[in-house]
């Protein structure tokens, strides 16, 4: 399996959507640097479970 086959691109986007849409419900006003940091973030948290989780099951 490629590397980018575990690249969690989708579950990143709606983290960014979601971050985005609330900062625009609450304030008004959507701060796309913001989300776009915590989707990283996120997406960089579930990288590093899935790299994990699939060590984990080959021991």
């Amino acid at each position: 399996m490629a590397f980018a086959d575990n690249l969690p691109i989708s579950e990143s986007l709606g983290v960014f959507v979601g971050v985005a849409g609330f900062d625009w419900l609450a304030d008004g006003q959507a701060e796309p640097l913001k989300a776009a940091v915590v989707a990283v973030a996120a997406g960089a948290v579930i990288l590093a479970a899935r790299h994990w989780l699939k060590r984990r099951r080959k021991d």
